[in-house]
């Protein structure tokens, strides 16, 4: 049985070109990634226990083994940290927020805490993508998009399979990416699961080839496509809540002086017209 870190060690020499590490290319290769023996020359370990990583049957590797990984694929720093993270789930050292990773209620503080943010943008999710609390400029900003539409709205679920998301989201093979990602990171449970058969079904290797890879998602602002407002650009802040919690709070920053306008006139309930 594979592991977290074992996937990510897998997809990582696939999609990592000799050059990128300083090897030759060669010309009787028979794909284009890395092969085992060069990862484990570069890290310094044996091809052998590269094998059981990589297959889930080591799953305690060392933090020297670990680092000289991350030093073989030339990781920077946030994909270092990623893997020292896949590492510990691995282990099964991930913590509370592993085995609560699918909560629904969101705790009154926390709903405190939104009412604050108005009228931002901003909503709670979990590893899921279960939207389970939002401020009303969260609502202005999905609603039209089709969203909230769902009593238990997932941003998980419309990425995958609603067609209006790519619609909505121009840059949608990022957005597909970070969503796999974060629900690749939360513990097993009869939800996830139900998930996991569910997109599968629906949306076939497009899902289920980033659910494997478990691609660190690439920093930068992300566009939506309002039906109402048309092109939205916005930073993102990402806010973590206690390990028992499991769940984070994402607040929607306009991203530039367009943004901010749309938004303002939304707010005021002008720009009625749909964009297409």
């Amino acid at each position: 049985m594979g592991t977290p870190l074992g996937d990510f060690l897998r997809a990582r020499r696939d999609a990592t070109a000799p050059e990128a590490v300083e090897l030759p290319a060669g010309d009787r290769r028979r794909a284009a990634g890395l092969r085992r023996s060069e990862v484990a020359a570069l890290a310094g370990i044996s091809v052998e226990y590269l094998v059981r990583i990589e297959q889930g049957r080591d799953r305690n590797p060392s933090a020297a083994v670990i680092n000289a990984l991350a030093d073989a694929f030339r990781l920077d720093a946030a994909e270092r940290e990623h893997l020292r993270h896949l590492a510990k789930c691995s282990s099964g050292t991930c913590g509370a927020a592993a085995a609560a990773s699918h909560r629904l209620d969101v705790r009154p503080a926390v709903r405190s805490l939104l009412a604050q943010l108005e009228p931002g943008i901003a909503f709670v999710t979990n590893r899921l993508g279960d939207v389970l609390a939002y401020t009303s400029g969260f609502d202005l900003l999905a609603r039209p998009a089709g969203l909230l539409d769902s009593p238990s709205p997932s941003l998980t679920r419309f990425v995958f399979a609603d067609e209006r998301a790519r619609r909505v989201f121009p840059e949608w093979d990022r957005v597909a990416d970070e969503r796999a990602f974060h629900l690749s990171l939360g513990a097993p449970s009869r939800r996830s699961e139900q998930l996991i058969a569910d997109l599968t079904a629906i949306a076939g290797p497009e899902f289920t080839d980033r659910v494997h890879s478990r691609r660190l998602p690439r920093p930068g602002p992300q566009a939506w496509h309002h039906p109402v407002a048309g092109r939205l650009l916005f930073n993102r802040e990402l806010l973590e809540l206690p390990a028992a919690d499991a769940q984070q709070v994402v607040v929607l920053l306009p991203a530039d002086d367009q943004t901010s306008a749309a938004l303002n006139k939304l707010r005021r309930g002008g720009g009625l017209a749909l964009v297409k």
